[in-house]
């Protein structure tokens, strides 16, 4: 090789290395600053096995789940069951929440993304009642504009660390769950009433009506029918069938004030399985009205269902749990229930037809 090959080669060698380093200071600069973050997880270390309660707080309401043998009850409400797996999802969704976008953040940011006092925080606590870790929770993320971003459910989270103030992070998740509402943590199986015999209801203007029948099939009478008058049996059928589909909406203390459970109406169901069902229907509270119930007499076992019969008897430490709390069902699950006695009446003009 002559010297002039070599300085050739020499020569571009260095063009070469110079345009590398070019490209790598490129590529650099079109990085986002906050790279490093990207992907990172966000409760490093907090693992399920060690969280003992979960506290949520909202600027005007708290609520803390506490886990209890294998189940997780909410402290507001006396210990009531939460929804096991609303519980679950939560967490696992907590310890794998990963950082998709950071920011530095100030006053006025945080403000405007309600991580400032109007956030919700989440803390996860251990046996010991000490912070494992801990979550600031603001609006929703939406990667386009929305008409109504209170019902939207989001495409994310904008999230901040308490350890680490200055910085905001986009999660992909919109964490629906970080909430301090009872209503959305309660397990919400109600008491249900299956196969009624009879059923009374007594309102407490003094009307009110009563039906019923000799066996499971059978056609169902209403009481004090006149000459003329004949019960419309889809109504019968759907006031009975309502009682086996309720459910809950909330709980609160047996000594909730004006539920209007003083003056109530009152439904007496006697089932073919050998039990009274005495429920007391209060005022409405939204679209919920405030219900109580006590229950009586002994399970027959049904000798063609047994697998039905195990499944009844399985529900009855449920129900003798409910009987302790005020319960809040949603109206639709009633309204049938709660007609008055000439809406029990086919119409004469149906008759014609």
């Amino acid at each position: 090789m002559n010297a002039r090959v070599a300085a050739i080669l020499l020569l571009l060698l260095v063009v070469l290395g110079g345009a590398a380093i070019v490209y790598q200071q490129q590529e650099k600069n079109r990085r986002p600053s906050n790279a490093a973050s990207l992907g990172q997880v966000l409760l490093k270390d907090l693992k399920a096995a060690d969280i003992a309660s979960i506290y949520i707080a909202e600027p005007k309401a708290s609520l803390t789940l506490e886990r209890k043998d294998e189940r997780w009850t909410i402290a507001e409400r006396g210990g009531f069951p939460a929804d096991f797996s609303k519980v679950r999802e939560f967490v696992l969704k907590a310890i794998e929440l990963k950082a998709g976008q950071s920011e530095p953040i100030g006053d006025k940011d945080r403000a405007r993304l309600n991580l400032d006092e109007s956030a919700t925080q989440v803390i996860f606590r251990g046996a010991d009642g000490k912070p494992l870790r801990a979550l600031i929770v603001g609006k929703k993320y939406f990667k386009r504009e929305v008409d109504d971003p209170v019902k939207a459910l989001g495409d994310g989270r904008f999230v901040m660390i308490p350890a680490d103030p200055k910085t905001v992070y986009i999660v992909g998740d919109p964490l629906l769950q970080a909430t301090a509402k009872t209503s959305e943590w309660v397990d919400r199986a109600a008491f249900q009433v299956e196969k009624v015999k009879t059923l009374e209801v007594k309102f407490p203007d003094g009307g009110g009506y009563r039906i019923e029948r000799n066996a499971d099939n059978a056609d169902w009478k209403l009481a004090g029918l006149k000459p003329g008058e004949k019960l419309e049996v889809t109504k019968a059928n759907a006031a009975s069938y309502s009682l086996s589909m309720l459910d809950l909406s909330d709980v609160l203390p047996k000594e909730q004030k004006d539920t209007g459970l003083d003056k109530p109406a009152e439904i007496t169901a006697v089932t073919l399985d050998g039990l009274t069902y005495n429920i007391k229907v209060g005022n409405l509270q939204g679209d919920n009205y405030f219900v109580s119930f006590t229950s009586a007499g002994t399970l027959k076992p049904d000798p063609k269902d047994a697998e039905r019969s195990k499944r009844l008897e399985e529900r009855q430490p449920r129900e003798k749990l409910l009987q302790n709390y005020v319960l809040l069902i949603p109206k639709g699950r009633l309204e049938d229930t709660l007609r008055k006695r000439p809406d029990f009446l086919e119409k004469k003009q149906d008759r014609k037809k």
